[in-house]
């Protein structure tokens, strides 16, 4: 859980949530890194590279 918090702000950074109209996020900081670092895991034959980017953000929580 934190693991994914972490990442979903570290994306937020580079990459900011959209904002609906209505005023809130289309998804939370933890939907987003979850997400992140879901893609990387079922797709990892193909984002081997992208892999350890957040490994190395990761390792020093």
């Amino acid at each position: 859980m934190c693991w994914a918090i972490k990442t979903g702000e570290w994306l937020h950074q580079s990459l900011p949530i959209k904002i609906k109209k209505h005023g809130h996020p289309s998804q939370s900081i933890f939907r987003y890194g979850l997400d992140y670092l879901l893609s990387l895991v079922t797709d990892l034959d193909f984002k081997h590279s992208e892999f350890f980017l957040p490994l190395q953000f990761l390792s020093c929580t």
